[in-house]
Protein backbone atom coordinates (compact mmCIF):
# COMPACT_ATOMS: atom_id res chain seq x y z
CA UNK A 1 0.00 0.00 0.00
CA UNK A 2 2.99 1.99 0.64
CA UNK A 3 5.20 2.95 -1.45
CA UNK A 4 7.63 4.37 1.10
CA UNK A 5 11.12 1.74 1.52
CA UNK A 6 11.26 2.92 5.38
CA UNK A 7 9.90 1.45 8.29
CA UNK A 8 6.21 2.92 8.53
CA UNK A 9 5.29 5.38 11.68
CA UNK A 10 2.40 6.26 13.46
CA UNK A 11 -0.84 5.00 12.30
CA UNK A 12 0.54 3.04 9.18
CA UNK A 13 2.65 1.41 11.72
CA UNK A 14 -0.16 -0.03 13.63
CA UNK A 15 -1.82 -1.01 10.54
CA UNK A 16 1.06 -2.58 8.92
CA UNK A 17 1.41 -4.77 11.89
CA UNK A 18 -2.19 -6.40 11.93
CA UNK A 19 -1.64 -6.89 8.20
CA UNK A 20 0.51 -9.81 7.21
CA UNK A 21 3.80 -8.96 5.49
CA UNK A 22 4.42 -12.27 2.92
CA UNK A 23 2.47 -14.44 1.28
CA UNK A 24 0.16 -16.43 3.81
CA UNK A 25 -0.86 -20.03 2.57
CA UNK A 26 -1.93 -20.93 6.23
CA UNK A 27 -5.20 -18.55 6.52
CA UNK A 28 -6.37 -20.34 3.62
CA UNK A 29 -6.11 -23.94 3.94
CA UNK A 30 -9.02 -23.93 6.27
CA UNK A 31 -11.43 -21.72 3.89
CA UNK A 32 -10.52 -24.62 1.41
CA UNK A 33 -10.82 -27.38 3.16
CA UNK A 34 -14.55 -26.14 4.49
CA UNK A 35 -15.32 -25.15 1.09
CA UNK A 36 -14.22 -28.73 0.15
CA UNK A 37 -16.58 -30.44 3.01
CA UNK A 38 -19.47 -28.41 1.92
CA UNK A 39 -19.51 -28.99 -1.57
CA UNK A 40 -19.13 -32.75 -0.89
CA UNK A 41 -21.46 -33.02 1.78
CA UNK A 42 -23.92 -31.15 -0.13
CA UNK A 43 -23.07 -33.91 -3.35
CA UNK A 44 -23.09 -36.76 -0.88
CA UNK A 45 -26.80 -35.53 0.43
CA UNK A 46 -27.82 -34.67 -3.28
CA UNK A 47 -27.37 -38.15 -3.66
CA UNK A 48 -28.89 -39.93 -0.81
CA UNK A 49 -32.05 -38.25 -1.70
CA UNK A 50 -31.74 -38.76 -5.68
CA UNK A 51 -31.53 -42.53 -4.49
CA UNK A 52 -34.40 -42.38 -2.03
CA UNK A 53 -36.42 -40.58 -4.80
CA UNK A 54 -35.60 -43.57 -7.36
CA UNK A 55 -36.39 -46.41 -4.88
CA UNK A 56 -40.01 -43.83 -4.06
CA UNK A 57 -40.90 -44.33 -7.76
CA UNK A 58 -40.02 -48.07 -8.15
CA UNK A 59 -42.23 -49.09 -4.89
CA UNK A 60 -45.03 -46.51 -6.85
CA UNK A 61 -45.19 -48.49 -10.63
CA UNK A 62 -45.04 -51.44 -8.45
CA UNK A 63 -48.18 -50.76 -6.74
CA UNK A 64 -49.82 -49.61 -9.55
CA UNK A 65 -48.87 -52.75 -11.27
CA UNK A 66 -50.66 -54.52 -8.13
CA UNK A 67 -53.09 -52.63 -8.50
CA UNK A 68 -54.08 -53.09 -11.89
CA UNK A 69 -53.86 -56.62 -11.00
CA UNK A 70 -56.38 -56.64 -8.23
CA UNK A 71 -58.49 -54.38 -10.41
CA UNK A 72 -58.88 -57.09 -12.82
CA UNK A 73 -59.36 -59.62 -10.57
CA UNK A 74 -62.31 -57.64 -8.32
CA UNK A 75 -64.05 -57.05 -12.46
CA UNK A 76 -63.54 -60.85 -13.34
CA UNK A 77 -64.72 -62.25 -9.83
CA UNK A 78 -67.71 -59.49 -10.67
CA UNK A 79 -68.51 -60.68 -13.57
CA UNK A 80 -68.62 -64.30 -12.23
CA UNK A 81 -71.54 -63.07 -9.61
CA UNK A 82 -73.27 -60.95 -12.03
CA UNK A 83 -73.37 -64.31 -14.30
CA UNK A 84 -74.53 -66.29 -11.11
CA UNK A 85 -77.01 -63.66 -10.13
CA UNK A 86 -78.84 -63.83 -13.75
CA UNK A 87 -82.51 -65.12 -13.86
CA UNK A 88 -82.09 -67.54 -15.62
CA UNK A 89 -78.71 -69.05 -13.95
CA UNK A 90 -80.43 -68.89 -10.60
CA UNK A 91 -83.71 -70.72 -11.99
CA UNK A 92 -81.42 -73.48 -13.94
CA UNK A 93 -79.68 -74.27 -10.31
CA UNK A 94 -82.30 -73.69 -8.42
CA UNK A 95 -83.90 -76.91 -10.60
CA UNK A 96 -80.50 -78.61 -9.91
CA UNK A 97 -81.04 -78.53 -6.49
CA UNK A 98 -84.66 -80.13 -6.51
CA UNK A 99 -86.62 -76.75 -6.09
CA UNK A 100 -89.77 -75.69 -7.93
CA UNK A 101 -91.78 -72.47 -8.45
CA UNK A 102 -94.05 -71.21 -6.01
CA UNK A 103 -97.44 -70.29 -6.30
CA UNK A 104 -99.02 -67.13 -5.64
CA UNK A 105 -97.95 -65.62 -2.24
CA UNK A 106 -99.84 -65.65 0.79
CA UNK A 107 -99.26 -62.98 3.30
CA UNK A 108 -100.25 -62.74 6.63
CA UNK A 109 -102.29 -59.66 7.89
CA UNK A 110 -101.73 -57.47 11.43
CA UNK A 111 -104.58 -59.33 13.27
CA UNK A 112 -103.13 -62.83 11.82
CA UNK A 113 -105.59 -63.29 9.12
CA UNK A 114 -104.33 -64.98 6.09
CA UNK A 115 -104.68 -63.04 3.34
CA UNK A 116 -104.44 -65.21 -0.21
CA UNK A 117 -105.39 -69.07 -1.13
CA UNK A 118 -102.59 -71.11 0.23
CA UNK A 119 -101.19 -73.70 -1.87
CA UNK A 120 -98.77 -76.74 -1.60
CA UNK A 121 -95.86 -75.77 -4.74
CA UNK A 122 -96.63 -78.18 -7.45
CA UNK A 123 -92.95 -79.11 -9.90
CA UNK A 124 -94.12 -78.24 -13.50
CA UNK A 125 -94.04 -81.17 -15.61
CA UNK A 126 -90.34 -81.73 -17.14
CA UNK A 127 -89.72 -80.53 -20.65
CA UNK A 128 -87.92 -82.58 -23.07
CA UNK A 129 -84.25 -80.94 -23.39
CA UNK A 130 -81.94 -82.85 -25.56
CA UNK A 131 -79.03 -84.71 -23.14
CA UNK A 132 -75.77 -84.20 -24.38
CA UNK A 133 -74.47 -87.05 -26.67
CA UNK A 134 -72.11 -88.59 -28.55
CA UNK A 135 -72.34 -88.81 -32.23
CA UNK A 136 -73.90 -92.45 -32.91
CA UNK A 137 -73.49 -93.71 -36.84
CA UNK A 138 -75.27 -97.08 -38.09
CA UNK A 139 -74.57 -98.79 -41.75
CA UNK A 140 -74.25 -101.91 -43.40
CA UNK A 141 -72.06 -104.79 -41.82
CA UNK A 142 -68.56 -103.93 -43.42
CA UNK A 143 -66.62 -106.79 -43.98
CA UNK A 144 -63.42 -107.66 -42.34
CA UNK A 145 -59.96 -107.03 -44.21
CA UNK A 146 -58.03 -109.96 -42.55
CA UNK A 147 -57.36 -113.49 -42.25
CA UNK A 148 -59.89 -115.17 -40.17
CA UNK A 149 -63.51 -115.38 -39.26
CA UNK A 150 -65.38 -112.24 -40.71
CA UNK A 151 -66.71 -109.97 -38.12
CA UNK A 152 -70.56 -108.31 -38.33
CA UNK A 153 -70.63 -104.71 -36.66
CA UNK A 154 -73.27 -102.73 -37.16
CA UNK A 155 -73.54 -99.18 -36.40
CA UNK A 156 -76.05 -96.70 -35.65
CA UNK A 157 -77.04 -93.80 -38.17
CA UNK A 158 -74.91 -90.36 -37.34
CA UNK A 159 -77.07 -87.69 -35.47
CA UNK A 160 -75.21 -84.75 -33.79
CA UNK A 161 -77.22 -82.97 -31.36
CA UNK A 162 -75.95 -79.98 -30.17
CA UNK A 163 -73.97 -79.36 -26.96
CA UNK A 164 -73.46 -75.88 -25.37
CA UNK A 165 -70.34 -75.50 -24.42
CA UNK A 166 -69.95 -73.99 -20.48
CA UNK A 167 -69.31 -70.83 -20.08
CA UNK A 168 -65.78 -69.64 -18.05
CA UNK A 169 -65.11 -66.70 -16.02
CA UNK A 170 -63.14 -64.95 -18.74
CA UNK A 171 -59.72 -65.65 -17.40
Amino acid sequence: MSTAKGPLKGRAARLGRLMPSGPSSAARTPFVLLVVVLLGGGLISLLLLNSALNQGSFQLNELKDRTTELTDEEQALQRDVDDYAAPDALERRARELGMVPGGSPVFLGPEGKVLGEPSEAVAPKPSPTPKATLPVSSGSPKPSSGAGSPSRTTTAPKTTVPVTAPTTSGR
